[in-house]
């Protein structure tokens, strides 16, 4: 830029004044028409990306619905098979078999007991992911907020031994959110963080030498956006066994599991509860070296489409 002015300079003394006033002005049209030009594109991109949620939404919705009487269907029979295995292990006491015989049923009819719950927590999952989300917004203070879900999952985090924390901001960081989707957005990665860390042991302390203990931490940062907007970051780490990179690509899509038992839906159903917050949902990982999933939430209200909205 300093060249510009210098060359400016130049031109100003050894041209006429009405040539350096008609060169100035070509200038001055040249800015214009370039910032115009910038305005127009970041517009078109805007419209673009407003159509592209549209049509996301539209069929999220159709899907939503579909789910809705699909898991009618599937939740009664479910729930009659479960009840039927619970009153059968109950009369098997009564049945004229030996012991070994009984054993033998009570564990197939566990068995059976265990897919149907297996069953069930399927059709939750699916019904988080395609189900229609509409968001409550009001302002919510993030430090608050991952105090309270630090405070409902460490027992869990003690039984698997994982230290659980937050890391709070130094003040409050307030976002207009739906509080109970952001919750269970952050909940899913946590649940996933810890079943990640579980299959991944640790070595004992007197032999850890790069491997740190299993640490599952909650930070909430103020952030600026992309536009230089007003944004909120909360960071899921985990000390984990982190991410291969051609994985990282594909976590984010249905059904993709690394994880005997997974449903595959836990993390995009994170992702769309984010975005129908107007924000983003990433990850900064590495194979052995744990997993860093940073929700980035607008902390004004997404007024672009309050009632419902999806991925």
């Amino acid at each position: 830029m300093g060249d510009v002015f210098i060359t400016l300079g130049i031109i100003s003394a050894t041209l006429p004044t009405w040539a350096v006033a008609a060169f100035s002005a070509l200038v001055g049209v040249v800015v214009t028409a370039l910032a115009a030009r910038w305005i127009v594109l970041r517009q078109f991109r805007m419209v673009r990306l407003a159509e592209r949620r549209a049509l996301r939404a539209e069929r999220m919705a159709e899907l939503g619905a579909m789910a809705g009487g699909l898991a009618h269907e599937i939740k009664n029979p479910l729930s009659t098979i479960g009840l039927n295995a619970e009153l059968l292990t109950e009369s098997i006491s009564d049945l004229n078999v030996s012991d070994e015989d009984k054993q033998r049923l009570i564990r197939r009819i566990g068995s059976l007991g265990r897919e149907v719950d297996r069953l069930r927590g399927i059709l939750s999952d699916f019904l988080d992911y395609a189900g229609e989300i509409r968001l409550d917004q009001s302002p919510v203070n993030l430090n608050d907020l991952l105090e309270e879900l630090v405070d409902f999952f460490h027992p869990q985090a003690a039984k698997l031994g994982i230290t659980l924390r937050a890391d709070p901001y130094t003040s409050p960081v307030v976002a207009h959110v739906d509080s109970r989707h952001i919750k269970q957005a952050v909940l899913n990665l946590m649940l996933n963080a810890a079943q990640a860390m579980e299959q991944y042991p640790r070595l004992p302390s007197q032999e850890a030498t790069s491997r740190r203990a299993n640490e599952l931490i909650l930070r909430v940062r103020p952030a600026r956006g992309d536009h230089d907007e007003e944004v909120a970051e909360i960071h899921v780490i985990d000390t984990g066994p982190g991410i291969e990179p051609e994985q990282v690509k594909r976590i984010f899509q249905p059904y993709f599991t690394t994880k005997s038992g997974g449903s595959g839906l836990g993390l995009p159903t994170s992702r769309r509860l984010v975005e129908a917050h107007g924000g983003q949902l990433s990850v900064i990982a590495e194979p052995g070296m744990g997993s860093d999933f940073v929700l980035t939430i607008p902390c004004r209200p997404n007024t672009e489409d309050e009632a419902s909205t999806s991925s």
